[in-house]
């Protein structure tokens, strides 16, 4: 297992995040919570310490089941949970507020069974609250020990400059990519020059497409979230060009001798050199296969052709991510 210490913290990590998404039980088709649980515990004795959670996935059954299939190694472990998407009375908003950030906390602290959560996120900024509301906040919960260090996640160029002030009192920063999904790489980059954290990618897998398990007849049915139109990696013109990504990323898998799913989570382990993929998990085979993506390198012919073909204009690739400084 790789490791490294997030920015601005006294944290090591390992170079694999455990996400807790599919673990809310809702939309990510059949699942079953002793699956979660066997995976917690595949995840334990595997070396991985890092855990992603929010109190929206499920509503909170994700953090209820990260605290029952962590159990007594709570102390051992990294948990990042993400506050700010408010559910009530049939609605979904955005609300940074220091009155929800408390009310969310302390339910979070709840459903986690514990007194304190390591990494504490602004799931989303909702424009609205002032930055300098909501890090006084959070700094306000951290000097009462119930959060250790904070993070942002999804932030836009415009929230950016915002927040840009605070610099180096955010540990990790979040954002969509995978080989499916280039759209915020500039974001990224800009976020961590800016404000001195470690980026960290969530859909690492495009909600399952890189797997190789699926194709351009794969279907859905109603309780999987990938069966909507709005999860653009499993229809029209996306499917059509995830399908030569897929392509590729088989014929990179068979070259390395590991499966798609750890060639495509290599990818992000080499192009960004210091950061942490989250990747969904659901069962303890599929937390196995993931991590085989741990502890070598893609060949640089091998991650040039996925550069490539993962832009949809062909876009030339870099020098290898691993030889210079992010």
């Amino acid at each position: 297992m790789e490791y490294l210490k997030l920015c601005n913290t006294d944290l090591t990590v390992s170079r694999f995040c455990m996400g807790g998404c599919p673990m809310g039980g809702y939309n990510w088709g059949e699942t079953r919570e002793e699956d979660f649980i066997d995976a917690i515990h595949a995840a334990l004795d595997s070396g991985v310490n890092f855990f992603d959670t929010a109190d929206t996935y499920g509503l909170g059954q994700s953090e209820k089941t990260l605290a029952r299939g962590l159990g007594a190694h709570r102390k051992d472990v990294v948990i990042q949970s993400k506050f700010g998407v408010r559910v009530g009375d049939g609605k979904t908003h955005i609300d940074n507020s220091p009155e929800y950030l408390r009310e969310a906390l302390d339910n979070s602290l709840r459903r986690l069974g514990t007194d304190y959560i390591d990494i504490y996120v602004i799931h989303y900024w909702d424009q609205k609250t002032p930055p300098e509301a909501i890090v006084e906040e959070l700094r306000r919960q951290k000097a009462a020990g119930k959060i250790r260090y904070f993070g942002i996640s999804n932030i836009r160029p415009d929230g950016l400059l915002l927040f840009k002030p605070y610099q180096g009192e955010f540990a990790t920063s979040q954002h969509e990519f995978s080989l499916c999904c280039r759209s915020w790489e500039a974001e990224i980059r800009q976020t961590v020059s800016a404000m001195n954290v470690t980026p960290m990618t969530w859909g690492s897998l495009g909600q399952g497409m890189l797997s190789g398990k699926y194709d351009e007849h794969s279907v859905f049915g109603d309780n999987d979230r990938r069966s909507r139109s709005i999860y653009t990696n499993f229809h029209g013109e996306k499917l059509k060009h995830n399908m030569k990504i897929v392509e590729e990323l088989r014929r990179a898998a068979a070259h390395h001798g590991k499966s798609c799913s750890a060639v495509a989570v290599r990818f992000i382990l080499d192009f960004f050199p210091k950061g942490v993929p989250i990747v969904g998990i659901k069962t303890a085979k599929q937390l196995l296969d993931v991590i085989s993506a741990q502890g070598w390198h893609l060949d640089w012919e091998v991650l040039s052709r996925l550069n490539r073909i993962s832009h949809a204009d062909g876009s030339r690739a870099t020098v290898p991510p691993w030889q210079k400084e992010f």
